[in-house]
């Protein structure tokens, strides 16, 4: 398509012209939404007859879907990544969608949306910040920028319109990354019926005929490709200004209301998909393996001069630290299914190679401490209750954070990118030079850690002994060293 004008990509080039009844309102059509919900439902159309339009609700003021109606709400989704060790690289046109409307400029045909006879279903991601309450939200006339504000108003329309039908509440799967997502949306709704001084019978028809469902959602979607643009529109024989990329690896557990596997066919494709009765255990999961992951093993491959996490896991000491501390120390605090767990971290190590996305350390070192403390602590403290002694992988990797912070090794600098306070604590802690008094001093300050870990018994002798090794061997051959000296 060299030198040729191409087409802009719409449903008569495409084929993609059947018109799907509404089933789905979606809050927030940016990059996740396309590359993970909107094209979970594509697939279920396509693979499992699910049959479901989307109409697209633009959540802000300056959103932007009406570069998605410009192409018939039609865009293409780049996968690209590492499955078992095969690099996937795999491209698709997303049709999913039927509809994108702006309320702000159309709040009737937004409205209008509560008398769709098949909507069932309402999915979101406004980002962390979107479920909150807002308390100048004081009028039910719209529109409102309030994301919880929009929903409530779409729920009392349908009621409305539906004389307070028990089959007519709809099923709300939110996406945004905070804990017991559905639950804190569903409280701040009720807010603001009550603050609207609706009706209690509506209020009753919120909580007993709505179904709400706690999400824990994990993809990586870059979205559009700004410094590769060129390389992804020459594999397109039209154009599409709204292309988006994402990883291979998709994660969505839903809390189970009201048989959803039922409603939403997802046992027929081929997706990790997993409707639980509890999805803490897989938040934990999601935490202290993946993100944890990148924790722990941030400091012994900064010290050894790795500069993103590709480059990390494939250096042959740095991926065997991060593999044995996983499988053998982190893993057996979890309580959950050995085999799910295995396939779990295997997933997550395929992600870490992921050839096609450049993640460096230094953008994980930002907040470390605390992210230590959340990630990566409590599998050390809770591998010291299970089995009565100290893990040597995360306890050497507690030595390299402390080592990190003394900000420099060798003649590098270090990516420390913390809060003043706590840079500042280990400046004071490091002036003193002595490795017991650092370790001392390090492990006792409750403000990192929210306990006294010296109390921790041997973990401060651990701590000195790694140190010393860091420091006069170089981090593999201290590690080695630290091993030995256990063994």
């Amino acid at each position: 398509m060299e030198n040729q004008i191409k087409q802009k990509l719409n449903r008569e080039l495409n084929g993609s012209q059947e018109k799907l009844p509404i089933k789905i309102v979606q809050f927030g059509g940016g990059n996740f939404m396309r590359g993970f919900t909107d094209y979970v439902i594509d697939k279920l159309n396509k693979e499992a007859e699910f049959n479901a339009g989307i109409v697209n609700v633009q959540p802000t003021p300056n959103g932007s879907v009406h570069k998605l109606e410009e192409q018939d709400n039609l865009y293409t989704l780049f996968t690209r990544g590492i499955k078992k060790g095969e690099i996937h690289d795999d491209k698709q046109v997303i049709s999913a969608i039927q509809k994108s409307i702006n309320p702000y400029a159309n709040y009737d045909e937004f409205l209008a949306l509560a008398k769709e006879e098949e909507l069932e279903f309402v999915f979101s991601n406004t980002t962390e910040t979107g479920i909150a309450y807002d308390e100048t939200e004081t009028s039910y006339e719209g529109p409102h920028r309030n994301f919880p504000a929009k929903v409530a108003v779409l729920l009392y329309e349908r009621f409305k319109h539906f004389n307070g039908a028990t089959d007519k509440g709809l099923r709300i799967i939110p996406c945004e990354l905070i804990e017991d997502n559905a639950f804190a949306l569903r409280d701040i709704i009720v807010k603001y019926a009550q603050l609207w001084d609706l009706e209690a019978d509506f209020v009753q028809w919120i909580t007993q005929n709505n179904y709400f469902h706690n999400t824990l959602v994990d993809r990586i979607v870059p979205g559009y490709p700004k410094d590769d643009a060129e390389s992804y529109e020459d594999q397109l024989d039209y154009e599409d200004k709204m292309m988006v990329v994402s990883e291979c690896f998709l994660l969505f557990v839903i809390q189970e209301a009201g048989n959803l596997n039922e409603r939403i066919p997802f046992n027929k494709i081929n997706e990790q998909i997993l409707v639980v009765d509890d999805i803490h255990p897989y938040r934990l999961r999601k935490v202290r393996i993946l993100n944890g992951g990148h924790t722990l093993m941030l400091a012994p491959a900064v010290l050894s001069g790795k500069e993103t996490v590709k480059e990390s896991i494939d250096d042959a000491f740095i991926g065997k630290f991060l593999s044995e501390t996983i499988f053998n120390e982190v893993n057996p605090t979890l309580g959950l299914d050995e085999n799910e767990l295995k396939d779990f971290a295997e997933e997550v190590f395929d992600r870490f190679r992921n050839p096609f996305i450049k993640h460096y350390q230094a953008s994980i070192a930002l907040y470390f401490v605390s992210k230590f403390k959340v990630r990566v602590l409590p599998s050390l403290l809770g591998y010291v209750e299970i089995n009565k002694k100290l893990p040597l992988n995360l306890t050497f990797s507690l030595a390299s954070l402390i080592r990190f912070y003394q900000g420099s090794f060798g003649e590098k600098s270090l990516p420390i990118n913390d809060e003043e306070a706590i840079v500042a604590k280990f400046k004071e802690i490091w002036a003193n030079g002595e490795y017991d008094k650092v370790a001392e001093l390090s492990l006792s300050e409750t403000t990192f850690w929210g306990t006294d870990l010296t109390q921790v018994e041997g973990l401060k002798e651990a701590v000195v002994k790694a140190l010393s090794e860091i420091d006069n061997n170089g981090v593999e051959t201290a590690y080695n060293n630290f091993i030995q000296s256990y063994s």
